[in-house]
């Protein structure tokens, strides 16, 4: 006789992709899903019915335990230690890593009657050794991981790297990666936009600081906050390295930040104030901040909603000046003067200010790069206290 699924306690370490797919199909089971994952934000947890747990508490109140996490350094994760948390009867999958499991381990609780069943398509050595125990327990049912090997998943598979491709070399999209994040097409869609956003921000503020980087925060606030935003901070350290470091891209932005010794920390914020999201980037080095926040406007468009501490809405382009200037009669004439006798076209004009004739910052967009002596005379006009000329790779 069998035993039923209906209400017993489904135990998934790893609620990744495939491990959120098997908590929506238990689901249709009645089963009472805990999960262990210490990278999954409670609130998607939730949205799947499920409970976040400890692994301990995982392991003690588990009917079914089920293995969905990456291949781990170091011991298994599951060895003797945790077999002996287990509830008696428990039954266990591995269709992720073979290393997960300790064989031998595995085993014993069997030959106790700690674990009754447990199903391996996993082994950590493949292909499994004919003269395996674990072949010879009647307990373990074992596939020779071919779980995809039907008519129908090789064409899907087919299908789905066909349109990964076109997705890279079209949209410059990276999915299913096996050294970076990876992002379901749903989710993709969603954070597509801010992608970009983050990787401009990231380069804008690298040409308006100086000195070696020390730290990064990352604010995400709004609706974005529920995402997965960990692509949108490689993002904007790819674009914060990219003018320092040849061949800086999505995998390795990362690792570089941690080799320079650079602190990256990133927050969330559900709360909704001017703007429904918004992307907030510090950058501390030791000559000083700067802090810009950006949006993204109505189907895509990307903006600047907040200037270190100056309120404005400046469209990001590919070439525009930053200036820091005095609120003080004549300067938009004499910059438009300057820049229009260096054969220079304004595209737009954005100011911030705090007060009437007090400090301000001024993101002017313009169709070509300025030269050399137009940013000269620009320095040296009265009232304007610095020019930073910005490129940006993903605007027009």
């Amino acid at each position: 006789m069998g035993v039923e699924l209906y209400q017993k306690t489904l135990g998934i370490i790893g609620l990744g992709r495939i491990g959120s797919v098997v908590a929506e199909r238990a689901r249709g089971f009645h089963m009472k899903i805990i999960v262990h994952d210490p990278y999954i934000q409670e609130e998607r947890a939730k949205k799947l019915g499920a409970e976040v747990v400890e692994l301990k508490e995982l392991l003690q109140r588990a009917d079914y335990i089920t293995l969905h996490t990456p291949g781990i350094e170091g011991k298994p994760l599951i060895g003797e230690e945790e077999f002996n948390l287990m509830k008696p009867g428990v039954r266990i999958v591995n269709c992720a890593r073979g290393a997960l499991i300790d064989g031998d381990a595995l085993i014993k609780a069997i030959e106790s009657k700690k674990v009754a069943q447990a199903a391996l398509d996993v082994y950590a050595k493949e292909p499994l050794d004919p003269d395996s125990p674990l072949l010879k327990m009647d307990q373990i049912i074992c596939t020779p991981h071919l779980g995809a090997s039907t008519q129908e998943a090789q064409e899907n598979v087919a299908v789905a790297i066909a349109d990964q491709m076109i997705d890279f070399l079209k949209y410059g999209n990276v999915r299913n990666a096996i050294n970076m994040p990876s992002i379901d097409a749903e989710a993709l869609k969603k954070i597509q936009p801010y992608l970009v956003l983050g990787e401009d921000l990231g380069l804008l503020v690298s040409q308006l600081i100086e000195g070696p980087i020390e730290r990064v925060e990352i604010q995400y606030n709004g609706e974005i906050a529920g995402e997965n935003v960990e692509s949108i901070t490689i993002s904007v350290l790819k674009g914060l390295l990219s003018r320092s470091i040849d061949g800086i891209n999505m995998v390795n932005a990362p690792f570089i930040a941690k080799e320079r010794g650079i602190e990256v920390q990133e927050s969330k914020s559900n709360e909704v104030h001017e703007y429904t999201n918004t992307l907030q980037v510090q950058v501390k080095t030791k000559n000083g901040e700067r802090n810009i926040t950006g949006s993204i406007f109505g189907k895509g468009d990307p903006r600047i909603v907040k200037f270190d501490e100056y309120f404005l809405e400046a469209v990001l382009s590919k070439h525009m000046l930053v200036l820091n200037n005095m609120d003080a009669p004549g300067v938009i004439g004499n910059l438009g003067k300057t820049l229009g006798e260096h054969d220079i076209n304004v595209a737009g004009f954005h100011l911030g200010r705090l007060k009437e004739k007090g400090k301000a910052v001024a993101v002017i967009n313009i169709d070509s790069p300025p030269t050399s002596e137009a940013l000269r005379v620009l320095r040296d006009t009265p009232n304007i206290l610095s020019v930073h000329s910005v490129a940006l790779k993903n605007q027009s």
